[in-house]
C-alpha cells in the first residue's frame, strides 16, 4: 500500500505513485525526442530523469487535499522513439552545421528528418487519442517542444474550441526552422493548423524573430503578454495578481497547457536548450497556474518540455527537480 509519508520506491511510475495506465485519471507520456533542437541537445533524457528526481518530492499539497490520491498513471517508455532521437539526432546535427558555415541543407536529409518527426507525431497522435476515448486526461513530457503535436492534435478532434496557455521564452512561430517542419520552435506555428485551436496565449516570451512578431500582429488568435511587459508593468504598480487575471481572461472555457521550462528564469532551468535571461519565478508561475485551475476553466491537459539535463560539472539533477515539481502541480491543476 502506497504512503505518502515514507519514500517513494521505484517501479517505473512518475512518484513512484502505484497507479496503473487503466486505473489511472491522468495518464503521463514520455516522448524522449530532442531531434530538431537548435542549440543544446539531451531534452530527449528529460523525461526518465524526471521520474527519477520525481521519487524525492514530498507529496503533501497546501492547495489540494491528499494529492497524493490523485490516480497518476505511467505510459511505458517507447524504445522506438529512444533510437530514432539517437540516429535522426545526429543527421539534424550534420544539417545544423552545414547552416552555421552557411551550406544549404541536403534535401533527402531533410525529407528523412521531416518523415521520422511525422512517424513521432503520429505515435504520440494516436496513443493520446486512445487514452482520450477512455476518458483520461494526459500530461505529456518531452523532449523538445515539437513532442506534444500529437497530442494537441488529439484534443483537436475531440474539442471543437480550445485556448492554448503557452508558458515559453520563445514564442515558437516559426515556420519550419532551419527547414525542421517540425521544429521545437514551430510547435505554436503547426498549432494554428488546427481549427479547433481558437487562441494561443503567450506568457513570458522574451526572444523572438520579426516573422513570429508579424504573425502575432496579424493573426487575432495570437495574445502575447512578453516578459518585458509583465516586468514593466510589476514596476509600475500592477499586481501579479491583476496581470494573471488580465492572461486568464483571453482564454476560453476549455484551455490546454502547454510548458516550456524555459518560461522560468534560468535559475531554475540552467541546463534547458535555449536558456534566456528574464523570464517566471516558480512561485508567480504557480501562482498563475492556480488562478487558472481556480476561475473555473477546463484545463484539458499539458505539456512539459525543453527540461535540462545536467552533464559534466553541471550534473547536479536541479533543473530535474524542478521539472518535477512542475510536473506535480500541473497534474493537481487537471
Amino acid at each position: 500500500m502506497f504512503n505518502p509519508n515514507d519514500m517513494a520506491i521505484p517501479n517505473g511510475n512518475f512518484f513512484g505513485f502505484p497507479y496503473t495506465v487503466e486505473e489511472s485519471e491522468i495518464v503521463l507520456v514520455s516522448v524522449p525526442w530532442d531531434v530538431t533542437t537548435s542549440y543544446r541537445a539531451g531534452t530527449s533524457k528529460a523525461p526518465e530523469s524526471i521520474k527519477n528526481a520525481s521519487l524525492q518530492l514530498d507529496f503533501f499539497d497546501f492547495e489540494v487535499e491528499k494529492a497524493w490520491e490523485t490516480r497518476i498513471g505511467t505510459e511505458l517508455l517507447s524504445n522506438t522513439v529512444i533510437d530514432a532521437n539517437k540516429t535522426y539526432r545526429k543527421l539534424a546535427e550534420k544539417i545544423i552545421a552545414n547552416l552555421e558555415c552557411g551550406k544549404p541543407a541536403d534535401k533527402k536529409d531533410l525529407e528523412a528528418i521531416n518523415k521520422a518527426c511525422e512517424v513521432v507525431n503520429s505515435y504520440v497522435y494516436k496513443l493520446c487519442k486512445s487514452h482520450l476515448k477512455n476518458g483520461k486526461k494526459i500530461g505529456v513530457i518531452g523532449g523538445d517542444h515539437s513532442s506534444p503535436l500529437g497530442y494537441i492534435q488529439a484534443l483537436s478532434e475531440v474539442y471543437d474550441d480550445f485556448g492554448i496557455l503557452h508558458f515559453d521564452a520563445h514564442a515558437d512561430l516559426r515556420k519550419a526552422y532551419e527547414g525542421f517542419e517540425y521544429s521545437h520552435a514551430s510547435i505554436m506555428y503547426n498549432a494554428l493548423q488546427f481549427e479547433s485551436v481558437k487562441k494561443i496565449v503567450q506568457v513570458g516570451i522574451r526572444d523572438v524573430c520579426q516573422d513570429e512578431m508579424d504573425l502575432a500582429n496579424r493573426d487575432e488568435r495570437i495574445v502575447q503578454f512578453n516578459d518585458f511587459a509583465l516586468k514593466e508593468a510589476a514596476f509600475s504598480g500592477y499586481t501579479w495578481q491583476e496581470q494573471c487575471n488580465s492572461i486568464i481572461q483571453n482564454l476560453p472555457q476549455n484551455v490546454y497547457i502547454s510548458f516550456d521550462i524555459d518560461a522560468l528564469s534560468p535559475e531554475n532551468c540552467p541546463n534547458t536548450g535555449t536558456p534566456v535571461p528574464g523570464g517566471l519565478s516558480y512561485n508567480e508561475t504557480i501562482f498563475l497556474i492556480k488562478l487558472l485551475k481556480n476561475s473555473g476553466r477546463n484545463i484539458m491537459g499539458f505539456d512539459l518540455c525543453e527540461v535540462g539535463v545536467g552533464v559534466g560539472h553541471t550534473q547536479s539533477e536541479w533543473d530535474e527537480n524542478v521539472g518535477a515539481r512542475i510536473l506535480y502541480k500541473l497534474c493537481l491543476a487537471l
